[in-house]
């Protein structure tokens, strides 16, 4: 029933657009036919030596044509209008003693992989308050596809209930709903979960993303906004989480280990809207978003993997060349994304440190790092590690004050794959230093490797959000 109806949405969405790429071609066709002619009048009326007035009827009327053609072609905003995290519940925390205890006792790992995991924790930045579901408390962890499901409703639900309240949005009302979840794909699947639980109506568009990391949030934020450049009069919900009861890794491969000392649980739903009225009360206008993808590259495509050890346990495996291959991938998509919202001056500098390194010039000082901090206020990164943060704060020249939300987070709530973006943004609104007319870049990295970039911009003042989850509990005590 789902692959039919997924079907038949995709042929009405082929349909559509065909039909918007007939209707520019022919609007172009219209515009040339128009301005031929004109040309042509105006061309007669200089040889025939008429009155400057004529002139200035055909100059006016030329400048109404490009005012009409502006008007019609410019698309319509795409407003984000709110969002919600999970703030799970206090019986799911998990400090590092208890894990490691938990974990001693666990017959699968050896006295070295219980050290090597101590060792990761210590270095983690993850405070002693992130949480775990429930079925990964149990000795040994329940895995099986039915505690899944119960962790999806966990993480689904609360927050989907919080948005709806947020927005004063029925489900009912909504057009389009993207779900991403990396390692965990049920049949039926989430979003069809979704729409049974709120009875959304029979033709809504739904999609389901898997295999996409941590950079997942903002590749369906970017797929939301090429939807509802299609879609017109919609509302969409793209919802962000990972199911970690599927991905526990029961082996002793150090490279595979990583997931389960830094991964905790996390969702976020968000609302996103391109109606008229979405506008009196949406706090972002989606300015700008980018993908990069590089699984061309061997290097990168291996470098972070899902596959089976050699006892044919699964996990996901961190090979030493992702820290390389994050640095290119991050290099080229930041070189695009500047090309697109810095002056030019910037551009013309990074071309300069280019051709300054290509010929080894002796005053070369390496590449030109543009400045981004010029054009956006506020930075949400990507919460792999400590490390991770550090490295590409000092790559886009960024001090601890830009870089905190993404620190605080990663403390807080340690690493929630693809919905951390969410929660370094809720930091913030919860702080209070999102002003009306600030802009606000999310940058996310996955597997693929893949580099996503969402660049919003806040247009309405934004207040209260400290008393709002995740953050009312322990704001106070940030940052530390």
């Amino acid at each position: 029933m789902e692959a039919t109806s997924k079907s038949i949405f995709s042929e009405c969405s082929n349909f559509t657009l065909l039909s918007n790429l007939l209707f520019a071609k022919f609007s172009s066709f219209i515009w040339l036919s128009t301005m031929t002619p004109i040309t042509c009048i105006e061309a007669f009326f200089l040889l025939k030596n008429y009155e400057p007035m004529f002139h200035f009827l055909f100059l006016c009327f030329v400048l109404l044509c490009f005012l009409l053609k502006h008007l019609f072609s410019k698309p319509s905003p795409i407003y984000l209008i709110d969002f919600s995290c999970l703030k799970p519940p206090n019986q799911c925390r998990v400090p590092s003693s208890t894990f490691l205890e938990n974990t001693s006792l666990f017959e699968c790992y050896n006295s070295e992989s219980i050290s090597f995991m101590e060792n990761v924790l210590r270095s983690s930045g993850l405070s002693e308050e992130t949480f775990l579901p429930p079925s990964l408390l149990y000795i040994p962890p329940k895995t099986q596809h039915s505690e899944s499901i119960k962790e999806s409703h966990m993480v689904i639900f609360p927050i989907m209930d919080d948005l709806f309240a947020k927005t004063k949005v029925s489900p009912s009302n909504i057009d389009i709903l993207i779900l991403n979840c990396s390692a965990f794909c049920p049949s039926p699947s989430l979003t069809s979960i979704i729409v049974n639980k709120y009875g959304m109506k029979s033709d809504i568009k739904s999609y389901n993303v898997s295999g996409m990391g941590c950079g997942a949030s903002a590749l369906c934020i970017d797929m939301a906004h090429n939807l509802l450049r299609v879609h017109k009069n919609s509302n969409a919900i793209v919802l962000s989480t990972e199911i970690l009861s599927s991905g526990w890794y029961s082996g002793n491969e150090k490279s595979k280990m990583y997931i389960n000392c830094r991964f905790r649980m996390g969702s976020a739903a968000i609302l996103v809207s391109n109606k008229k009225e979405a506008r009196k009360s949406a706090k972002y206008l989606i300015r700008k978003t980018l993908r990069t993808l590089r699984a061309f590259d061997d290097k990168g495509y291996f470098s972070i993997m899902r596959e089976e050890d050699s006892n044919g346990k699964l996990g996901v495996t961190l090979n030493r060349d992702l820290l390389q291959v994050a640095g290119e991938t991050l290099g080229s998509h930041i070189s695009q994304l500047a090309s697109e919202i810095l002056p030019i001056s910037s551009e013309v500098w990074h071309g300069v440190s280019l051709i300054k390194k290509r010929f080894k010039f002796k005053n070369s000082k390496g590449i030109y790092v543009p400045n981004f901090k010029t054009v956006i206020q506020h930075f949400c990164l990507p919460c792999s590690g400590r490390s991770v943060i550090r490295e590409v704060g000092k790559g886009l020249k960024l001090g601890e004050r830009e870089t905190e939300a993404a620190m605080m987070t990663l403390h807080r709530f340690g690493n929630q794959s693809s919905s951390s973006l969410w929660y370094e943004l809720a930091y913030l609104e919860a702080k209070e230093r999102v002003q009306k007319g600030d802009n606000i870049w999310q940058l996310g990295f996955g597997s693929g490797p893949k580099c996503c970039s969402v660049v919003l911009r806040c247009i309405r003042p934004i207040f209260g959000e400290s008393h709002k989850e995740p953050w009312c509990d322990c704001i106070h005590r940030y940052p530390i």
